[in-house]
């Protein structure tokens, strides 16, 4: 229980710094925060982690890779969801 928890919290806090990394923070809120949060660490786990090592925050892994990998995979989302929307990344 404590551990989904710590991924709600760490998810949205990931989902908000990839956020500002994209400058896509003005559109969003704390709960598409905290859903890009997870979304993107389950992504970065399944396409980053097999080429730079470390877990996700979903398996419960809160080292500094696994949230580097999760960070980046909330990157990739978010990127993803502009070039569909936008055609461009910003």
């Amino acid at each position: 229980m404590l551990t989904w928890i710590l991924i709600i919290i760490v998810g949205g806090i990931l989902g908000w710094l990839a956020s500002i990394v994209m400058r896509t923070n003005a559109q969003q809120g704390i709960l598409l925060n905290i859903v890009v949060g997870i979304v993107g660490a389950i992504l970065g786990g399944l396409l980053l982690n097999p080429l730079i090592g470390g877990g996700a925050i979903t398996s419960g892994d809160f080292s500094v890779s696994s949230l580097l990998v999760s960070l980046l995979g909330a990157i990739i989302l978010l990127a993803i969801v502009n070039l569909v929307r936008r055609g461009r990344v910003r």
